[in-house]
């Protein structure tokens, strides 16, 4: 089997089967990428000129996000970014850790050659984005991983919930990788679970997707944590 190699995203075309669509997708990528952060209001009139499009269109592609609840419209003032609190991280992520654990020990019952070969691929990525301390690589080789690991359960239905959910931690992009020592964590977790799969053992690897998932929960309270405390030290230098 090639490699594949692990390209920075393509923004999509705006040209699709429907203009909003299109315009949807490129939304959301800019979104996930945090090319439009958690809380930023939308230019309409910008992107309408930069993407030489109507705002029509634009506004069409807005409604779509809003009811994925990626966006909040909101009246007389316009379109922002969702952003999500600490409650919301704490809610979302158990709830991501049951279904991806699910996808997990799904998955090693659909295991062959060549899904064997993609999953070792996809964690070789990770092995080396991790070495090179490469956080925005490791981010993108991990999301490709745990898509993949999706589609090998070969669940439609566990698919739709893990990938509607999904794109609310998309909206985090890897913060917990901020985290002194997250990185190197992380790819220790991926280890255990990439034998689990390879070994198609459906509890192990269930456990290990469950726990991986509630490790980056604990990490992301441990920036929170430390955020805090930084700020709480430069407004009170003598403290």
């Amino acid at each position: 089997m090639q490699p594949m190699a692990l390209a920075p995203p393509v923004a999509p075309s705006l040209r699709g089967a429907s203009l909003h669509d299109g315009v949807a997708t490129r939304l959301r990528m800019m979104m996930f990428e945090q090319e439009l952060l958690p809380g930023q209001w939308i230019d309409e009139k910008a992107l309408a000129t930069e993407w030489q499009i109507s705002r029509t269109p634009l506004r069409e592609a807005l409604k779509v996000l809003a009811a994925e609840g990626l966006v909040e419209l909101v009246p007389q003032r316009g379109c922002r970014v969702v952003e999500l609190d600490d409650h919301d991280a704490e809610q979302l992520f158990p709830v991501m850790a049951m279904l991806e654990g699910r996808c997990a020990g799904e998955a090693t019952r659909q295991m062959n050659d060549a899904s064997r070969a993609e999953l070792r691929h996809w964690h070789e990525e990770l092995e080396r984005h991790a070495e090179a301390g490469d956080r925005d690589g490791y981010y993108r080789a991990n999301h490709e991983f745990h898509s993949l690991v999706q589609r090998l359960a070969g669940n439609r239905w566990l698919a739709r919930c893990t990938g509607d959910l999904r794109r609310f931690v998309r909206l985090m992009r890897g913060r917990q990788l901020l985290m002194p020592g997250r990185m190197q964590a992380s790819i220790g977790e991926h280890r255990e679970l990439l034998a689990a799969l390879l070994a198609s053992d459906a509890e192990r690897a269930e456990r290990a997707m469950h726990d991986h998932l509630m490790a980056q929960l604990v990490a992301l309270k441990a920036l929170r944590d430390q955020e805090a405390q930084e700020t709480y030290a430069k407004a009170h230098p003598n403290a």
